[in-house]
């Protein structure tokens, strides 16, 4: 039963690290802007890439191909728009929320850091002149 328990915790404690992980990237392109617009347009072309090549090999049709493209330019463009602040503050919070108990390291660093995201948001919100109340992100 030990050994149960002991797994159950490392598991836990894994999904707290990797969702501790996942806010630390959205705050790193809060603060480099650029290594979002990189992250997305690597990506993008990773895609292109591949629906080229089904292109090509006729696995596309052309009206499919500019559908599919259209959709690919349409998700960049989307999450390049979307606030870094937001998705920092929910992945935080979900890591103190969804993976505790137990207080691990990457809990009680989310519990910490959680603040003052939301913070940031916030005022990123005002500076956008976007109504909000706090109730709304609970």
């Amino acid at each position: 039963m030990v050994g149960v328990y002991g797994l159950i915790y490392m598991d836990v404690v894994s999904r707290a690290h990797e969702s501790y992980t996942e806010a630390e990237k959205y705050m790193a392109w809060n603060e480099h802007p650029d290594y979002k617009k990189k992250f997305f347009e690597e990506k993008f072309m990773i895609d292109k890439s591949k629906l080229d090549d089904q292109l090509s090999s006729q696995k596309l049709s052309e009206e499919d191909y500019r559908s599919k493209l259209d959709a690919l330019e349409f998700d960049r463009d989307y999450s390049l728009g979307e606030s870094s602040l937001k998705y920092a503050y929910q992945w935080y919070k979900d890591t103190y929320e969804l993976f505790s108990p137990p207080e691990s390291k990457w809990v009680k660093l989310a519990r910490e850091k959680a603040p003052r995201s939301l913070e940031l948001w916030k005022a990123e919100l005002r500076l956008q002149k976007i109504p909000f109340e706090d109730y709304m992100f609970e």
